[in-house]
C-alpha cells in the first residue's frame, strides 16, 4: 500500500495485512466456514473446538440484509455447554470489502476478553469476502 494513499479509497485486499486469498485458505476456512456465507446478507459463525482441535459445535447468527449481526445468548450457551476450549469467529462482508470496520475491531477485542475470563481462547476472527478473507490473527490484531 502506498504511504500516501487517498483517505477516501479502500485499500485493495492484497495490500491489507492479514488478507488471505481463496487459493491460500486453509481447510477450515475453505471447507468448513466459507460455504455458510452468501453474498446478499451478513452472517456470523462461531466454531467451537475441544482440547483435541475437534469441531464440537457450530453456531450461526444471521443479520438482516442491511445490518450487522448480533450474537444471541443462546449461541454462547450452546457453545459453553459443549466442552469448547477454543473458538473461531467468522463473518462475511456483503460489501466485498475485507477490511475490518471499527465495530469489527471492538467486537473482536470484547469477545476475546470475555472468552479469556472463561478460560476459552479466541483463536481467530475471519472476515470473508468473495476473493478471500481477512484474519485478525494474521493481521496481528488479536
Amino acid at each position: 500500500m502506498p504511504l500516501l494513499a487517498p483517505i477516501d479509497q479502500t485499500p485493495a485486499p492484497s495490500d491489507l495485512a492479514g488478507y488471505i486469498a481463496c487459493e491460500a485458505e486453509d481447510d477450515v476456512a475453505r471447507y468448513l466456514l466459507r460455504p455458510h456465507f452468501t453474498a446478499d446478507r451478513e452472517t456470523l459463525l462461531l466454531a467451537g473446538f475441544d482440547a483435541f482441535d475437534r469441531l464440537v459445535r457450530l453456531e450461526r447468527a444471521g443479520g438482516d440484509s442491511a445490518s450487522r449481526c448480533v450474537i444471541p445468548p443462546r449461541c454462547w450457551h450452546n457453545l459453553f455447554g459443549s466442552g469448547v476450549v477454543a473458538i473461531i469467529m467468522a463473518h462475511n462482508h456483503p460489501s466485498n470489502i475485507a477490511q475490518p470496520s471499527d465495530a469489527d475491531i471492538a467486537t473482536t477485542r470484547e469477545t476475546a476478553l470475555f472468552l479469556r475470563t472463561l478460560g476459552i481462547e479466541l483463536v481467530d476472527h475471519l472476515i470473508f469476502v468473495e476473493g478471500g478473507h481477512f484474519s485478525f490473527r494474521s493481521g496481528e490484531m488479536l
